[in-house]
């Protein structure tokens, strides 16, 4: 019998429903655990692990995942309700364990990337065991690698992958959705958003950019296959262009273009989603209220992404900040972010903003967690295949992260 099996099976114990909404259809009924995360040991992990121990509710069976068994029952032993969370080994280089975590949750979460090196495997199991998935990503090209692979078999398993349940691309997907809410259904809608933010990057975070701007030519590739496949909205047409820079006198800053996964992320909600009309457009921005920071941001990024096709310049820019590295606890609580939101749509004209502390860190994690629990114990729409988590839980989500603390709110309508 594998790791995973003779430890799943140990203090098995009913879900109490009556703490929070449960599912009309459970998925994984009777599986051992309800919730997985792999990669508990990593930095945001450890944060999401926390997160878990003290805000799910009980009688939600969980467990941690990661190589190194050790640090694994270390880790547990500073978690409140440590006997009650089991510890699973597991190797996303070894597909038997992958297969055994993936039928033994109904949802696994998972903090280990780049995912374009070692997402893949977890995907394929989930997808073909009809257990839903997670993770952190923001790389494009992972995402639309998994579609083209994995899709198919996640819709005849009833398995829902769910992408980017960060800030890469909770707030954003989210609060384009909370934008559309307030404007009148059945229009034409644009929504721009404007994101700024006082953090800083983590280690997984910039391996993973730097890993996509060295992998340009496999992006477009990766892209080009998915729009190959992937279906269009009948008689609806949804859209993201890359937007040019200007000053956007609305917020007040100059506006320029985020090449991010979030407005990837934005389209596919718009394009599952009736609600954003028959012709939805939306435009993704960093905004910088001075114009020579604006200019040193451009510079700046221009030479990361020239540095990234050098390997040897590469590999000294991965050195300067290692995946697990992380701010201490004082520096996350200096942290914020702010996207602010305009949308239009039938002559009307509203304003929104989905704000909250550091978001690298700890509000990442807090949105995580909150994602599985709620694909975990919500009664949600029914989906499957790989989603949003718009599609796949917008209302039941934005309503657990706005309990947590992040702010959802409408700063002007005309």
């Amino acid at each position: 019998m594998s790791e995973v099996r003779k430890q799943s099976l140990q203090g098995e114990r009913p879900l109490e429903h009556g703490r929070s909404p449960g599912r009309e259809r459970p998925r994984g009924h009777g599986r051992p655990y309800d919730i997985v995360l792999v990669g508990a040991t990593g930095f945001v992990g450890r944060l999401t692990a926390e997160y878990l121990a003290a805000h799910a509710p009980g009688g939600v069976r969980w467990a941690i995942a990661g190589r190194d068994e050790e640090k694994l029952r270390r880790l547990r032993e500073r978690l409140p309700g440590a006997a009650d969370i089991g510890v699973l080994k597991a190797d996303v280089a070894d597909p038997a364990s992958v297969h055994d975590i993936a039928r033994h949750a109904r949802v696994v979460a998972t903090t280990v990337g780049p995912y374009v090196r070692h997402g893949e495997p977890l995907v394929a199991a989930c997808a073909d065991a009809g257990t839903d998935y997670l993770d952190l990503t923001g790389e494009p090209e992972f995402v639309d690698l998994m579609y083209v692979r994995h899709d198919a078999r996640a819709r005849e398993t009833g398995a829902r992958l769910v992408h980017a349940c960060g800030f890469d691309s909770v707030p954003h997907d989210l609060g384009v959705y909370f934008t559309v809410g307030h404007l009148p259904a059945g229009v034409p809608l644009t929504v721009d958003g404007f994101v700024t933010a006082h953090a800083a990057f983590s280690g997984g975070t910039f391996a993973s950019a730097l890993g996509q701007v060295a992998r340009g030519r496999q992006l477009r590739d990766a892209a080009r296959e998915r729009r190959r496949r992937e279906p269009r909205p009948a008689g609806r047409r949804a859209l993201a262009p890359t937007p040019a820079p200007r000053f956007a006198g609305e917020v007040d800053a100059w506006a320029l273009p985020l090449p991010t996964v979030d407005p990837q992320v934005v389209r596919r909600s718009a394009a599952a989603l009736e609600r954003y009309g028959p012709d939805f457009r939306y435009r993704h921005y960093a905004a910088v209220r001075r114009l020579p920071v604006a200019l040193g941001g451009v510079a700046a990024a221009g030479a990361l992404v020239t540095a990234a096709q050098v390997p040897p310049a590469r590999r000294w820019l991965a050195d300067r900040l290692r995946s697990g590295d992380g701010p201490d606890a004082a520096r996350r609580a200096r942290s914020w972010f702010s996207v602010r939101f305009v949308g239009e749509g039938g002559g009307r004209r509203v304003f929104t903003e989905v704000s909250g502390g550091d978001p690298g860190y700890d509000e990442t994690a807090k949105m995580f967690a909150e994602s599985a629990l709620s694909l975990a114990l919500d009664a949600l729409p029914e989906t499957s295949g790989q989603v949003t988590t718009a599609a796949a839980m917008g209302d039941a989500l934005t309503a657990r992260l706005r309990a947590a603390g992040l702010r959802f709110r409408v700063a002007a309508e005309r």
